[in-house]
């Protein structure tokens, strides 16, 4: 179990780091789309990639998980309720909500 607690926390962070740096034009026509300030998105991406790094400290440093899982799974909580009010079909929600349950699974150990 906690092998595949890591390689959840890797995967997570790992994905994060990859959308908020790599893909971040998309990133912008999202917040757009939801209405949502460039001071919103600029905290919400300075927010998401420094617990996406904290989440994968915690295969060496296992007290920083627990936080980091719990605030992370926020934020996809957060974009579920931006893409369920914008009407956004399953397809656009699914990465988020994936990550909300990987979250949970991190913080709590169960799935």
């Amino acid at each position: 179990m906690k092998n595949l607690i890591i390689i959840a926390q890797f995967t997570v962070g790992l994905s994060v780091i990859y959308v908020w740096i790599f893909r971040f034009q998309n990133v912008l026509a999202e917040f757009k789309l939801f209405g949502l300030g460039d001071t919103t998105r600029n905290f919400v991406g300075a927010s998401k990639i420094a617990l996406a790094t904290l989440l994968m400290a915690g295969a060496w440093h296992p007290e920083l998980v627990q936080n980091s899982a719990f605030l992370m799974g926020g934020f996809m909580l957060a974009a579920q309720f931006f893409h369920f009010k914008v009407k956004r079909p399953m397809v656009k929600r699914l990465p988020s909500l994936i990550f909300l349950l990987l979250c949970i699974f991190i913080a709590t150990g169960k799935v």
